[in-house]
C-alpha cells in the first residue's frame, strides 16, 4: 500500500518540517527523492539521513520564486535519477500579522513563495511529469501544500489564508487543465491543521502577540482546544497523506483536497 517504487520525487522546502518528513517517508516507500531548498546545509543533512536509513536522496538548490532555479532542479532530477514522476509543492511561509500592519514588501514575499512558487513548480515540472506519466498506470502526480486556512478564514493572518485559498483553487484548475490537454498528471492538495513545526510555533507566538498577552503557552492551549481529536498534528501526519496522494492508491483522485486537521474544520 502507498508504494512509490521506481518513482522520482522532487519536494520543495524539504530541508525541515513537513517537507523533510515527506522526503523521508517517500524514500521509505521506494522513491528516489530530490531535496529542493535554499537551506543547503539542512537539506544535505536530510539527504544524508535518508541515505543512512537505506533510501536514495539528493540535494538540489531551489529558490521556488525563480524560474531558472526550478529548471535547474528538474534538470538535476533527470540527471541524477532519470526523470521526474512526483512534485510536492511544499515550500511556504506565514506572516502572522494583521493585514493592516503588513508592508507591500512582506506581501510580495508571501505571494512569491506561497503562490508564485506553486505556479512555477507546476509549470516547470509539468513537461517531464507528463512524459513520465505516459508509461505509468495512473500517471504522474503533483501534491500541493495548502492549509485549513485555504478552506476557512484565518483570524491571525488573512493574507496567508488568501494565498492558500489560491493554492486550493489552482489545484483544482490545473487538474482540469491537464485533463483537457490529455496530460496524465494528477493534481491534489493537502490541508493541514496546526502542526508542531517551526511554522506552527510561529502561529502560537503570533496569536499571543495579536492578543496582547504574549502568553505563547496559552495560545498553544487555545489551538489545542480547537482540534477535537485531542492533540495537535505532527509532520508525519501530513507526510503520510502526501505519500498516499502521490501513490497509485490515489489513482482516481485529481482536483481533490485532503483535509488532515484533527477535526478543526468539522466544527
Amino acid at each position: 500500500m502507498n508504494r512509490l517504487d521506481g518513482k522520482v520525487a522532487l519536494v520543495s522546502g524539504a530541508a525541515r518540517g513537513i517537507g523533510a518528513e515527506t522526503a523521508m517517508r517517500m524514500a521509505e516507500a521506494g522513491a528516489k527523492v530530490v531535496i529542493g531548498d535554499i537551506l543547503e546545509d539542512r537539506a544535505r543533512d536530510t539527504a544524508k539521513a535518508i541515505a543512512a536509513n537505506g533510501g536514495t536522496a539528493s540535494f538540489a538548490s531551489l529558490d521556488v520564486t525563480s524560474e531558472a532555479s526550478w529548471a535547474g532542479a528538474v534538470a538535476a532530477a533527470k540527471k541524477q535519477h532519470g526523470g521526474l514522476d512526483i512534485l510536492v509543492n511544499n515550500a511556504g511561509i506565514f506572516l502572522g500579522k494583521d493585514f493592516m500592519d503588513v508592508t507591500i514588501e512582506e506581501w510580495n514575499r508571501l505571494v512569491a513563495i506561497n503562490m508564485t512558487g506553486v505556479f512555477l513548480g507546476t509549470k516547470m515540472c509539468a513537461p517531464e511529469l507528463a512524459e513520465r506519466g505516459k508509461a505509468s498506470k495512473h500517471g504522474s502526480a503533483i501534491v500541493n501544500l495548502a492549509s485549513v486556512a485555504g478552506i476557512v478564514g484565518s483570524q491571525l493572518d488573512p493574507l496567508y489564508s488568501m494565498t492558500k485559498g489560491g493554492v486550493t483553487l489552482f489545484t483544482k484548475s490545473s487538474a482540469l487543465a491537464f485533463g483537457r490537454k490529455g496530460w496524465r498528471i494528477r493534481v491534489n492538495s493537502i490541508h493541514p491543521g496546526v502542526i508542531e513545526t517551526d511554522m506552527g510555533a510561529q502561529t502560537f507566538a503570533s496569536r499571543a502577540k495579536q492578543l496582547g498577552s504574549n502568553d505563547v503557552d496559552g495560545a498553544r492551549a487555545v489551538a489545542l482546544k480547537q482540534h477535537p481529536i485531542g492533540r495537535l498534528g505532527v509532520p508525519d501526519d501530513i507526510a503520510r497523506g502526501i505519500v498516499f496522494l502521490a501513490s497509485d492508491d490515489a489513482g482516481f483522485m485529481t482536483g481533490s483536497g485532503m483535509v488532515v486537521d484533527g477535526g478543526l474544520t468539522a466544527q
